[in-house]
């Protein structure tokens, strides 16, 4: 039997925080397919955070030493960092613009190297042919759509994104759960 202190105990605290984390996904997942505008928002509001502490990390470098070259270009690389993060948190609509026709590109971009890669790939499955396609027509409707489809394309995929994950994480958690299940019984015995 799996006491507390066991591996197999630690294996079944471990994988049920698993599942409500995976849980927390889903649940996250299914909010920004349903309100994709406040999903994308905020998408845009974490890149800004996100470049702010670059930035500061690079002051951080900067005073570590290495000379002058290096220490200019860390303060150089933080200001630049610093200034797009605030940049970024003061006009979260103008980055979502942005990060949606960025967004378009590399889809488009990924679809074409997925279509050539299908002819390229001796034996390669039709489905990649299928998904460099798929991609191509997406990254082209919302750059077509663009910047009204900046309300819901990043939402959306984030949400997607979030969705399938939460659920991946949570069958591996079930599983997990159960195969920890048949090791406890054999072990009883």
């Amino acid at each position: 039997m799996a006491t507390e202190g066991s591996p197999l105990g630690t294996a079944k605290r471990f994988t049920g925080w698993y599942i409500v984390a995976a849980i927390l996904f889903i649940i996250l997942g299914m909010f920004a397919i349903i309100e994709p505008t406040v999903a994308g928002l905020g998408v845009a509001i974490l890149v800004g955070w996100l470049l702010v502490f670059g930035g500061i990390a690079h002051f951080v470098m900067a005073f570590q030493g290495g000379g002058g070259k290096r220490v200019t270009y860390q303060v150089i690389l933080g200001i630049v960092f610093l200034l797009a993060g605030v940049y970024m948190l003061m006009n979260p609509v103008l980055t979502l613009h942005t990060l949606t026709l960025l967004l378009a590109g590399v889809i488009f971009v990924v679809g074409i190297f997925e279509f050539i890669g299908y002819f390229q790939i001796e034996r390669a499955s039709g489905w990649l042919l299928v998904n460099g396609i798929a991609a191509i027509v997406v990254g082209v409707l919302i750059w077509i759509h663009w910047p009204s489809s900046s309300v819901w394309a990043i939402g959306t995929l984030v949400g997607i994104n979030l969705l399938f994950t939460g659920v991946a994480r949570l069958m591996m958690g079930i599983t997990g759960r159960r195969l920890i299940g048949r090791v406890d019984r054999v072990v009883s015995r």
